[in-house]
């Protein structure tokens, strides 16, 4: 599977008061990745897509603010219904942080759907 690279540079808003980038801020990082990996891709009228199932953060190091990273995103585990992604903070080739997450694919009942075809298509 294609690997997606999202870069981002911390910003105050990003920082605790020591200036490293707060715990939290690393799913929204993850989430706008996630966006940006996914945009172009037509889900049928009515599916809600993909929606985050489960989650795992491993913290390795710091980043800081005015540091610049990119969060590089790849699936790791194919479903029917459903995705494994891995999602790795690098900066300047040094890992800082590693999410691993499920992703589950929702239809317009609200309940797991098999991901269309024309979908694996455009993420493989």
């Amino acid at each position: 599977m294609k690997v997606h690279k999202f870069p981002f540079s911390v910003a105050y808003a990003d920082t605790d008061a020591g200036g490293i980038v707060y715990h939290g801020r690393y799913i929204e990082v993850a989430e706008r990745a996630r966006m940006q990996w996914l945009k172009g891709i037509d889900f049928p009228d009515g599916d809600v897509g993909f929606v985050v199932r489960e989650l795992n953060i491993k913290y390795i190091k710091p980043l800081k603010l005015g540091e610049d990273f990119y969060v590089e995103s790849q699936i790791t585990k194919v479903g029917a219904a459903s995705l494994g992604a891995e999602q790795k903070f690098v900066k300047d080739g040094d890992i800082c942080a590693i999410i691993n997450i499920n992703i589950a694919y929702i239809g317009s009942d609200l309940r797991p759907k098999r991901i269309p075809d024309n979908i694996m298509t455009k993420l493989s």
